[in-house]
Formats: structure tokens, C-alpha cells, sequence
């Protein structure tokens, strides 16, 4: 088996991984995935928000929030899908530039 083989094998298996980060939360009733709280639960955690944060929150908003296709109050199953798929999409998103980026350095080689 190749090397990109086993990468691509790798990839697919962190990307099936990927509702852990929604079922261990719901599970042990901790609330949302470690690390990725937006500004409100950061003053429920600080109990204020950092300047830079609160400067650069509307900056930027996710194409799909919290990973979830089926909007809030969706069910386990379509969260789980949600997570997986976009696990899915960034992996092949970040594929396809580096496989473009190479192409084009490598033209440049020459």
C-alpha cells in the first residue's frame, strides 16, 4: 500500500472520528466541544470577553455554525452526519489547494 494510500485511510478515519467531539459533550453534560466557544460562553467561562475577541467575533461566521446541516435543536444522528461530512469537505478542501499549489510550483521549477 502507497504512502498517500495510508494518508488518505488516515484522513477518512479522523474524519469518522470526528462526533466524538459532539457525543462526549452531550454525554458527560459539559456543554459545547472543548475549545470552540464563541463569545458568550467565553464570559460565562472568564466571566468577560477579550478585547481582540470581542473586536474580531463578527469578523468571520462559519458557513455552517456548529458544524450542524440540520440547525439547532437537530437530533443526534444529524449532527453526527453533519460532523462527519464537514470532516469530510475540509479534508478534501485542504487537498485540493495543496495538490493545486504543488502543480503550480512545480510548473515553476521547470
Amino acid at each position: 500500500m502507497t504512502t498517500q494510500k495510508k494518508l488518505w485511510i488516515g484522513l477518512l478515519i479522523m474524519a469518522l472520528l470526528t462526533p466524538i467531539g459532539v457525543i462526549l459533550p452531550d454525554k458527560l453534560k459539559a456543554g459545547s466541544a472543548w475549545g470552540e466557544w464563541g463569545p458568550e460562553e467565553i464570559e460565562k467561562l472568564l466571566g468577560y470577553v477579550p478585547e481582540g475577541l470581542k473586536k474580531l467575533s463578527e469578523l468571520w461566521k462559519a458557513p455552517v455554525p456548529d458544524y450542524n446541516f440540520g440547525g439547532e435543536g437537530a437530533s443526534m444522528t444529524v449532527q453526527v452526519i453533519s460532523y462527519i461530512a464537514s470532516g469530510i469537505i475540509g479534508i478534501l478542501a485542504v487537498g485540493i489547494v495543496i495538490y493545486v499549489l504543488s502543480r503550480v510550483l512545480a510548473k515553476n521549477e521547470k
